[in-house]
């Protein structure tokens, strides 16, 4: 058991010398080996990247294009502007200064006439006499009727004093003495009302004398010699208008009321004297909107020193300092119709959407105006989608990309 576990020295000395043995190559240097594997690690990290990197890139790309692709393309245009508003043309009426129809207020024949149509006439000139023996005779007895009354008159008067003297010394009563004096004012109405009666048939045989109630020209002649006319029955003998200075009348629209006023002036023209312009001037307008047509009744004073214009015909007048406020056009597939009205698609300046609530005008077929919304200066989205939200991403084509379209 002891040889078993002694020393190997102790072994080879008892065993004698030890055979020979070749030296062992020497180890290779650790630096080497270090160099080696980083070297290794290199290539594999290149290799890796090489493989790795162009997948990402394209990965990227893939995300980038999706991006992009599921922001979708619009193609915006401005809004047209409305071309320089023009003096605005409105048609008008033509009236006289001042016209009258004269009627009958005596009953009678006509007895002769002195104005023909087309007449010029002045203030208080006879047109006509009428015969009206039947005003003749109540006239006559009118006047017959005051002598009565004036004679009941002065017999009441005198006894009323004999009884009011009577009273004083007591000999007859106060009763009977007031009575007598009520007779007197009784007596005194009466001739007053006689009188009165007079006054009205004298007033009434003067309107049997037909005169002009101003200067004027007669521009109607409805009686003959002998044609019987009665008061009250409605039949025009004569009209008489005053044509020096015509009267015109213009409803102007609500929307250019607010620019008329007093003294401002117009030009009046006629399709039948093309070449003429004739002035006006605003008087008066009704100071309220007709609820019917909503325009603005205005008259003006038109001089017609020369009777170059007839009364009672057409007319157009224009306001030389009334233009209507110039509306802008958008083609009719830019609206979109929502529940709360209509709206437009704008493109904002960071590419988003903004939906905007516009007033619409009149419907031009390819194009309508919009009253009331936008400017030119905005770009509004062509064909938006139904879906489109307020707030979107878009992308703007290009001029290049969308020919023909007017892209900002």
């Amino acid at each position: 058991m002891n040889e078993l576990h002694t020393p190997p020295a102790d072994r080879s000395a008892r065993s004698g010398p030890a055979p020979w043995m070749p030296p062992a190559p020497p180890a290779a240097p650790p630096v080497r080996l270090g160099r080696y594997a980083v070297a290794a690690v290199v290539v594999i990290g290149v290799a890796f990247a090489a493989g790795w990197f162009p997948r990402v890139q394209q990965r990227r790309q893939v995300a980038e294009t999706t991006q992009q692709l599921s922001v979708p393309f619009v193609t915006v245009v401005s809004a047209t502007p409305g071309k320089s508003a023009t003096p605005v043309s409105l048609p008008a009426e033509i009236r006289p200064q001042m016209e009258a129809a004269l009627y009958a207020r005596a009953t009678g024949y006509v007895r002769r006439w002195f104005a023909d149509l087309g007449a010029s006439v002045t203030h208080g000139q006879v047109l006509a006499e009428l015969d009206t023996p039947e005003l003749t005779q109540e006239l006559a007895q009118a006047k017959a009727r005051v002598t009565e009354a004036v004679a009941a008159e002065d017999l009441a008067r005198k006894t009323s004093e004999r009884w009011e003297e009577m009273r004083r010394i007591r000999v007859v009563s106060a009763q009977d003495a007031d009575e007598k004096s009520s007779e007197l004012a009784l007596r005194t109405a009466q001739l007053e009302s006689a009188r009165a009666e007079v006054r009205r048939l004298e007033s009434l045989i003067g309107f049997a004398t037909v005169t002009a109630p101003f200067d004027g020209i007669v521009t109607a002649r409805r009686l003959e010699v002998g044609q019987l006319v009665s008061a009250g029955a409605g039949t025009e003998l004569f009209h008489i208008a005053q044509t020096r200075t015509l009267r015109v009348f213009v409803r102007v629209p609500q929307t250019l009321a607010a620019s008329i006023a007093l003294g401002q002036t117009a030009e009046v023209t006629f399709n039948e004297l093309p070449n003429r312009h004739f002035p006006a001037r605003v008087v008066r307008t009704s100071g309220a909107l007709d609820p019917v047509s909503r325009t603005l009744l205005t008259e003006l004073e038109l001089p017609n020193p020369e009777g170059t214009i007839l009364p009672g015909g057409f007319a157009q007048v224009r306001f030389a300092d009334v233009h209507p406020e110039p509306v802008v056009t958008l083609p009719a597939n830019t609206l979109l119709f929502r529940n709360d009205g209509p709206k437009v698609a704008l493109a904002r300046a960071d590419n988003r959407v903004e939906l905007r609530s516009v007033t619409l005008g009149r419907d031009l077929g390819a194009s309508i105006e919009i009253l009331h919304g936008i400017t030119p200066s905005d770009r509004v989205i062509l064909n938006p989608a139904d879906s489109i939200g307020d707030g979107a991403a878009i992308q703007i084509h290009s001029p290049a990309t969308a020919p023909g379209a007017a892209a900002h």
